[in-house]
């Protein structure tokens, strides 16, 4: 090969690479700028719903002699005196959640007893009052129940006539709501107080949105319970370094050979030898995160988010990093040789890491390949079957229905996991951004699988899955930045390879790469964020000075009356008068062709205004 050849080749990846950078800030540029507008267009259009009236305010100072309650209602009247409206405050009903989902099972223990006597009155039917009703004394089991919820519902009387009276169960944290949207919005992004730490006000989330167990927690807590989730999903990564690595190195039929000759025999059969170095890695690598997002979700209920949404999210932030690391990095390094993890962990300069993955990158083209098969084909394959859910549908049907509510309950769909999903889409974008001018081979798979996920999830979403919650596009910031990241990733691990070749000018010509890349990032941080934080009190006040020549006579106090109510005090009594409402005051989320009566709202039925027109996708 001639010296120019030689130069043109580098030259020829290094044109690519600027080529793939200007295209991917391009497209991102104007897909920030049409989600921006789309989300600014919903939250024009979207009908009335109590969060637009309402914020969260944390960290309520104890009064010397008042109650939460009247503090609050103090505060708010000597400082928004034109638009505070009323108030509810947070208190610790965990442990009456607690006793109404323990009632709520015993009665339909209850069901199906009384269901298994209509059918059969020869016998009654008989149970054991120890541990799950195989061991103990022997009972009737519909006397038994009867009890059991008899002594429940004198437990959550006593326990909600506690809650309600008793002052220690009051936490120092209300949802206010305003008499307009321009009020709410000025409260919600202004601060309230000479102390920044107390009377913290925030955005409210939805009331479908909210997690009501952490709202129990004290805010004080909220540092020290997020530091101990940081450590530990730090070790959480760091020790499924362990068997991912293990898993990975069986891909290198020298090593097996080496560490175990006797298995020399069978491992240089054909088909063995294709399917140890082809599907088993990819195959142990899927089995090994199946329980991840669990994982991650406890630990983000742990640190005290106070929505479902913000659960979600940050759950996709670490499933990410996760993935990041145990699937791409780990993968890598062990992957290729043992001897590369070696060669990582000793090196002398951290500049010398980009060389050694640079170098171990190329060789792992075929592994992930195979994982873009195995994992992304086949998952989305699978999300169309819904293999999974069948099978857990049918172990749920044989060993835990009893009654058709709990068949209901088995069948429920449930929402479609952004804490799943998206992490995983996002690790195809890196793997494709990484391998776009080092391999471009893995390409054709990645657009393959981004064609089949799109049709695949966009059925999905229209007709099967429940929509728990609308973010308004809330989750693109995050996407944005986790892309421009695996951009400068990429940018980085280019020159790292590109300097094992001897290229120093070739090598030097990409620095400007990543520098332009955190520009581009932090101008569209500048220039399209906001609208995804803040509120524009514009819009506010113009969808009040509509909703005022609309509907002049409109009893906005009843209509938040019961908007941030707690579940458990919907009583039996009470609970039709309450759902219907709720019913009220609950927006309509962005309509789909399947529509759940367990979790989608009903729609409203006394706001005005067009549909929102924004699907809740990213």
């Amino acid at each position: 090969m001639t010296n120019f050849e030689f130069i043109f080749r580098f030259w020829t990846h290094i044109v690519m690479a600027y080529a793939f950078t200007f295209w991917a800030c391009y497209i991102l540029l104007k897909e920030y700028a049409n989600v921006s507008a789309m989300r600014l267009h919903f939250i024009a259009s979207e009908r009335r719903r109590p969060n637009q009236f309402t914020v969260l305010v944390k960290n309520v100072p104890p009064g010397p002699d008042e109650s939460v309650s009247e503090s609050v209602e103090h505060f708010f009247v000597d400082n928004h005196p034109d638009h505070y409206l009323t108030h509810q405050v947070v208190c610790n009903a965990n442990k009456l959640a607690q006793l109404v989902k323990e009632k709520k099972e015993k009665q339909n223990w209850l069901d199906y007893y009384q269901l298994k006597y209509s059918r059969n009155q020869s016998k009654r039917p008989m149970t054991k009052t120890g541990f799950l009703g195989l061991c103990g004394k022997e009972v009737d089991a519909i006397d038994h129940q009867t009890c059991e919820i008899e002594r429940i519902s004198k437990e959550i009387a006593e326990e909600t006539k506690r809650v309600k009276k008793d002052p220690k169960s009051f936490m120092p944290a209300a949802f206010v709501s305003f008499k307009t949207r321009w009020a709410a919005s000025v409260c919600a992004q202004t601060l309230q107080s000479r102390n920044p730490t107390v009377w913290l006000t925030e955005w409210a989330p939805e009331p479908q949105d909210v997690h009501w167990d952490n709202l129990a927690i004290p805010y004080v807590s909220l540092s020290i319970r997020r530091l101990i989730a940081s450590v530990a999903f730090f070790f959480l990564t760091l020790f499924f370094m362990i068997p991912i690595t293990l898993v990975q190195s069986l891909a290198n039929i020298e090593d097996i050979e080496k560490y175990a000759p006797f298995l020399k025999p069978i491992i240089e059969v054909p088909f063995i030898k294709s399917f140890i170095q082809g599907f088993l890695p990819g195959i142990a690598l899927k089995i090994f995160l199946i329980v991840l997002p669990t994982i991650l979700m406890l630990i983000s209920k742990f640190e005290g988010f106070l929505s479902i949404s913000s659960l979600e999210r940050r759950a996709a932030t670490r499933c990410y990093i996760f993935n990041f690391v145990n699937v791409f990095l780990v993968s890598v390094i062990a992957g290729t040789v043992l001897q590369q993890l070696k060669t990582f962990l000793h090196q002398s300069a951290a500049s010398n890491i980009p060389t050694t993955i640079g170098v171990a990158i190329p060789m792992k083209a075929t592994f992930f390949i195979t994982y873009i098969m195995v994992d992304g084909w086949v998952g989305v394959a699978g999300e169309i079957l819904r293999l999974k859910l069948l099978v857990i549908y049918h172990l749920k049907n044989f060993f835990m229905v009893k009654t058709e509510k709990d068949r209901e309950e088995a069948m429920d769909p449930g929402s479609i996991g952004f804490n799943t999903g998206e992490p995983q889409i996002q690790l195809y974008f890196l793997l494709g951004l990484v391998y776009a001018v080092v391999t471009p081979v893995l390409l054709p798979f990645i657009l393959i699988f981004f064609a089949l996920a799109y049709v695949v999830f966009r059925h999905q979403i229209i007709n099967v899955y429940n929509q728990e919650y609308e973010s308004a596009a809330a989750f693109w910031p995050d996407v944005h930045g986790r892309i421009i990241s695996a951009m400068v990733f990429s940018q980085l691990i280019l020159m790292g390879l590109m300097s094992t070749k001897g290229a120093a000018l070739s090598t030097s010509s990409l620095i400007a790469l990543p520098i332009l890349t955190i520009v581009f990032h932090k101008f569209c941080k500048g220039r399209y964020e906001p609208a995804f934080i803040r509120y524009p009190s514009q819009e506010a006040m113009m969808k009040d000075t509509l909703e005022r020549a609309r509907e002049p006579n409109l009893n906005l106090k009843g209509y938040l009356h019961n908007a941030y109510i707690h579940p458990v005090f919907e009583n039996e009594d009470d609970e039709d008068d309450i759902s219907f409402e709720k019913s009220e005051q609950e927006s309509v989320l962005v309509p789909t062709k399947r529509q759940s009566r367990r979790n989608t709202p009903v729609p409203n039925k006394i706001s005005g205004g067009s549909s929102p027109s924004l699907p809740n996708v990213v």
